[in-house]
């Protein structure tokens, strides 16, 4: 069996607030505020894991309300932190969850898909660490098929034909690792996936819950069934190396472990939490917004809520909520839910000067992007300065006449400028192609003139 590490974010243990931020940097433009209230809140969790058993209790995450208009960077700091960190991350809008006695899903669902995400990335680690033994396992599996054991007569030397054996189940492996065998056809036993039945349930309690229940009452009813197969020897090893997989992860081990990551270590990326603050009148469609609120309350200042992996308490995860609050305002939430996000950064809006930048530095920037996905095609693309200058030009000024969405509008942007060369070219004959700022005023400049046809292309 493997043991899993407690902890498998050591490498970043040694980052400072100022380390985190430049690595942040790598991937989202500007707002600096931002991103040192998300490197406090990350280092302030090392530090905690190096209190005293009594002291490390008593410190909770200062969990943090980012304002500011969309496409400015809210859901992609939350989510390069999580990654820099190895944390269980789950972004949800709140505007999705609905007070208790309403149809839909409750607010303690997020915590159980924080759990699944934990589970698998624990899981997805521990197979790493069992690959090789389970491709042995089903290589010798495959050459039990591929050279059945035979019985001894009685006047045979038993040994002998042991070592004879042995011998052509070695040359047999060798064959198999260097592929002669691939399109050999072999009947391997395989079992199906056993999953929750489809059927209509009217009960008080959610689905998770109730998924969990019958399984517990009829454990029969989820395991699958075995049934044989006729496949390719490259398709049995993929098969059967996952199968052994499976055989060799200690599940309730991988349990535990999600539980205390997601407690210690867990995010959770709260958008749109202004589209539930606010009075209502007490009727409408946004009757339940208050109730959501309360309903989050308690996740938020720290329960216990049930999984099917196990008791989860919510006390030390990190909460990082956002929302534009064009209408509403962060005192129109309850009294409550303000005073359980103790820091509030504010996000600026983006201009060119921005977009220049968010076009050419990132590791993913968009010109990056398209040069590569152009590549695969042999069309070798370049951008002129000029260009990227006039692009982002042209992006800063439909968001100012138009609905401002922020770094989005590059996405937009971009797709209607390079709508020729994408379409035409697998057929281009000149495969060497320069944007320049001609080019983007004659694919752009006439769209983003006519205000009217802007709106619905741009």
């Amino acid at each position: 069996m493997i043991r899993l590490p407690e902890r498998t974010h050591t490498s970043v243990d040694s980052l400072t607030p100022r380390e985190i931020v430049a690595e942040l940097d790598k991937y989202v433009i500007g707002q600096k505020q931002a991103k040192r209230a998300v490197a406090i809140a990350l280092r302030n969790r090392m530090r905690r894991q190096k209190l005293g058993p009594e002291m490390r209790d008593d410190v909770l995450p200062k969990n943090i309300l980012m304002i500011g208009p969309t496409g400015v960077g809210k859901t992609e700091i939350a989510r390069r932190l999580a990654k820099l960190a190895h944390s269980p991350f789950l972004k949800v809008e709140a505007s999705k969850y609905t007070e208790v006695g309403y149809v839909g899903r409750d607010v303690e669902s997020m915590i159980r898909d924080l759990v699944e995400i934990a589970v698998n990335m624990v899981r997805d680690e521990q197979i790493v660490e069992v690959r090789s033994k389970a491709q042995e396992n089903a290589e010798e599996r495959l050459l039990d098929l591929l050279l059945p054991p035979r019985p001894f007569a009685p006047d045979e030397n038993a040994a002998q034909v042991r070592e004879e054996t042995q011998r052509t189940r070695d040359r047999l492996r060798e064959q198999l690792r260097e592929g002669r065998f691939d399109d050999r056809i072999v009947e391997i036993e395989v079992r199906d996936k056993g999953g929750f039945p489809s059927m209509e349930i009217i009960t008080g309690a959610n689905v998770e819950e109730v998924e969990f229940n019958l399984k517990d009452m009829m454990p029969g009813l989820f395991q699958g069934r075995s049934k044989k197969k006729r496949v390719p020897v490259r398709d049995a090893k993929t098969a059967l190396a996952q199968e052994e997989e499976q055989k060799l992860i200690d599940m309730d081990q991988v349990a535990r472990v999600a539980v205390d990551r997601v407690q210690q270590s867990g995010i959770i990326f709260l958008d749109e939490i202004d589209k539930i603050a606010g009075r209502e009148g007490g009727h409408g469609p946004d009757v339940s917004r208050e109730g959501v609120q309360r309903d989050i309350l308690p996740i938020v200042e720290g329960t216990t809520v049930n999984t099917k992996h196990g008791i989860v308490r919510t006390d030390h995860i990190l909460f990082v909520a956002a929302g534009a609050f064009h209408v509403s305002k962060p005192s129109d939430l309850i009294p409550e839910l303000q005073g359980r996000f103790p820091i509030r950064v504010e996000l600026e809006a983006l201009g060119q000067a921005e977009f220049v930048r968010i076009l050419t530095e990132p590791r993913s920037a968009l010109i990056k992007q398209y040069t590569a996905l152009m590549a695969t095609e042999g069309v070798t693309l370049g951008f002129a300065e000029e260009a990227i200058e006039l692009i982002a030009e042209f992006a800063a000024l439909v968001n100012e006449r138009t609905e401002n969405i922020g770094a989005r509008r590059l996405h937009t942007v971009m797709e209607r400028l390079l709508d020729e060369i994408s379409f035409e070219g697998p057929e281009l004959a000149e495969k060497s192609i320069t944007i320049d700022a001609a080019y983007v005023r004659r694919m752009l400049a006439d769209i983003v003139k006519n205000e009217d046809l802007s709106r619905y292309i741009l």
